[in-house]
């Protein structure tokens, strides 16, 4: 049986947890909301302002009584004694305009406010004298007036004879009132809850409010009203968590809606009060009471006036538990203190020969920082230096063995033309002789052969150097190669420049070019290039390498 306990304890754990942490982000809300009360409350003085001054700009009755109704709608649950009196300007309105349901609706929202005054005599003196032929919608309207107006009444009653009077007639007329609206209608299912918590018909509540709150848009007053009526179900069930999570949600729309006359933020303080919650109980009913004077709610304030001294005596005496904590933490942390300063004084003097210390070993480290900063600079320009020397090496030694095989081929070249010239002489062919003498041809050839050589050699030094020097040029047109080409003039020409023949004159003698073509090659090329001119050329020595600018 334990071990069933024990399971039954663990599995439902995480679902309480969570169910706290949503109340406590509601509680979190709710404080915000009054904290911000003023704000909501500055903005229903916007909305009244505004409606004032359309009043003013009117001389027509109806439209004034028309925006009379919407001052009285604004004043009903924000401030009693403005909302009566535009109640009863409404009255005089509609008579003067002999329209029957307006008198009435009128007066119907002039008996209202005098219950929310407490002024119950008149309210029902009004009541009593209205003409009981009214519209259907109206009519369920007055039944409505009555069970609130009786039903305060009741919890105002001196005697167990007059509650019980007033709680039948208050049952009465909200029977009457269910009977007289719509199935459809709200207030008709408002009705219906209350009277199904008054027969203690809690789950029967929740299944017809729970369902109904979804749809309820965020800023309409019924949100409250509904959520009040949830809390109370929860109530009679004894679900004290569930209660006070309604009555959240509902004390979050009052306040939101500027409403200064509500039960929900009352109700809540004094269930935190009673789960030792002192302070947001206080801060509660505290709030709760100011809007409740400033409604000029004469129930409510009653009600807040039986509860507060409770609470404020709880509230003091916590004031003061705390304060007599805090004195004895601060004789604690003045004693402490002493021991404190003792130890730093100590503290000070060590500290000093360590600060003597670490600044000396901090000279060391700057200079060793220093030297570290110089070695690795110069460790840098080392490794370029050998990088450089390296690569100078592989193009000796390239070029030296593609020297000496050019060599060699040039003088079995050589030996071959004399010898063709010497046959030439001897046979007689002298006029053989001068031509192949005047003829260009072999040097032609042999410059053909030599240029390809070189692009062979350097394009195995080299093998992507047209396609990063592409890289270099917004134009690539020059980097296109004729069939056959390996280089072009524009390639050769930089591609000596990346061997380290800079001299444009060498240059010109090298491919067989005047200086001032080899110039204007160089300078077209400039003007193409991807960046800065200047920089062209120094990014073309870097082709091949791991360093780029």
């Amino acid at each position: 049986m334990n071990r069933l306990l024990t399971l039954l304890i663990v599995a439902l754990f995480p679902v309480l947890l969570i169910g706290q942490n949503n109340f406590n982000s509601l509680l979190d809300e709710l404080d915000k909301t009054v904290d911000n009360h003023q704000l909501y409350s500055t903005k229903k003085e916007d909305k009244i302002n505004k409606l004032k001054e359309l009043l003013k700009l009117t001389t027509n009755n109806l439209q004034q009584y028309e925006i009379g109704q919407k001052l009285f709608d604004e004043y009903k649950l924000y401030q009693s004694d403005s909302a009566l009196v535009y109640a009863r300007k409404n009255v005089q309105l509609a008579s003067t305009l002999k329209d029957l349901s307006k008198i009435d609706s009128a007066k119907l929202n002039l008996a209202s406010i005098m219950g929310t005054l407490g002024m119950y005599k008149e309210a029902t003196d009004v009541l009593y004298k209205m003409n009981m032929q009214l519209s259907a919608d109206l009519k369920g309207v007055f039944y409505h007036v009555n069970t609130t107006i009786y039903g305060s009444m009741s919890d105002y009653a001196a005697s167990p004879q007059e509650k019980k009077k007033y709680e039948l007639l208050t049952q009465q007329y909200r029977d009457s009132t269910i009977q007289s609206y719509p199935s459809s209608s709200k207030l008709r299912l408002i009705d219906q809850a209350s009277k199904l918590i008054g027969n203690q018909k809690y789950d029967e509540t929740l299944r017809l409010l729970l369902d109904y709150f979804p749809t309820i848009p965020e800023n309409n007053p019924d949100q409250a009203i509904v959520a009040y009526l949830i809390s109370q179900s929860y109530h009679g069930k004894k679900e004290v968590e569930q209660e006070k999570k309604w009555l959240a949600i509902s004390a979050i729309s009052d306040l939101q809606l500027a409403k200064k006359e509500y039960i929900s933020l009352r109700s809540l303080a004094y269930i935190l009060y009673q789960d030792g919650d002192i302070d947001r109980s206080y801060k509660y009913m505290k709030r709760a009471l100011e809007d409740a004077l400033f409604c000029n709610a004469r129930l409510r304030t009653y009600e807040i006036s039986k509860m507060m001294p409770i609470i404020n005596e709880a509230y003091q005496k916590q004031n003061e538990t705390n304060r007599s904590q805090l004195i004895l933490f601060l004789l604690s942390a003045s004693v402490l203190s002493l021991f404190l300063m003792a130890a730093l004084f100590m503290l000070f003097k060590q500290m000093k020969k360590l600060s003597t210390a670490k600044q000396e070993i901090s000279i060391a480290n700057s200079q060793l920082s220093k030297l570290n900063s110089e070695l690795s600079v110069f460790n840098q320009k080392l490794n370029e230096t050998n990088n450089t020397l390296s690569e100078t090496n592989l193009l000796k030694e390239i070029y030296i063995g593609r020297y000496m095989d050019q060599c060699s081929d040039y003088i079995g070249k050589l030996e071959g033309y004399r010898r063709k010239l010497n046959l030439m002489a001897t046979t007689g062919k002298m006029n053989d002789l001068v031509s192949a003498v005047k003829s260009k041809a072999f040097i032609e050839n042999e410059l053909a052969t030599f240029y390809t050589n070189f692009d062979q050699t350097f394009l195995q030094l080299f093998p992507h150097f047209i396609k990063e020097f592409s890289a270099l040029l917004i134009d690539n047109e020059i980097t296109q190669l004729k069939e056959g080409e390996l280089l072009n003039t524009e390639l050769r020409i930089f591609a000596l420049i990346r061997l380290g023949i800079k001299d444009s004159a060498k240059i010109a003698v090298f491919l067989r070019y005047s200086v001032s073509t080899i110039y204007n090659y160089r300078s077209q090329l400039k003007n193409k290039a991807v960046g800065p001119r200047e920089e062209f050329e120094a990014k073309v020595m870097q082709i091949g390498t791991n360093k780029k600018l």
